[in-house]
């Protein structure tokens, strides 16, 4: 099913489009600087903050009434910079409505802030984006591989692994 609502691009629109949403306003009065970017596609809100910031987004939103953490993961955009992208699914049972909160970090630094003092569910997709992408995530409680052999190299889903592993 597709929206009938049109694509908003870019922090601006979606402020002029979406002023009441509860999420919108949530990281407006919480910190508009790292609040930087945003988008309303198919009927779903993705809010962009940085990287440095974004235990404070999770935590202005769940004030806002975004009671669940639904999951994250990380895309690769090799060769583009910055290259890694997290996404953190976040649900309202109170709204009836998913968001997307993300993070965009650069090659040059692939460490950003454990969301897990947030919420404890994010434990498991951390230390998976960490095996599988290479993100270290400051602060998390047992940050160690969880699906591939602790003397594994490297990342295997980083689009510039080689298709056959390290040999």
């Amino acid at each position: 099913m597709t929206s009938t609502i049109p694509t908003i691009a870019g922090k601006q629109a979606v402020l002029a489009a979406m002023p009441a949403h509860p999420a919108v306003k949530a990281l407006e009065a919480w910190n508009p600087k790292a609040f930087t970017d945003a988008k309303f596609d198919f009927g779903e809100l993705t809010l962009t903050v940085a990287a440095d910031e974004i235990c404070g987004a999770c935590s202005a939103v769940q004030a806002a009434g975004y009671n669940f953490f639904e999951d994250m993961t990380a895309v690769d955009w090799f060769p583009a910079s910055p290259r890694f992208q997290l996404s953190y699914h976040i649900l309202s049972h109170k709204f009836l409505e998913r968001i997307r909160l993300r993070v965009m970090l650069d090659e040059s630094d692939l460490s950003v802030d454990s969301i897990t003092p947030v919420w404890p569910g994010a434990n498991f997709y951390e230390r998976e984006v960490f095996d599988l992408f290479g993100i270290h995530f400051a602060g998390h409680p047992d940050l160690r591989r969880i699906m591939m052999p602790d003397d594994w190299e490297g990342h295997p889903l980083r689009k510039d692994y080689p298709v056959e592993g390290y040999r």
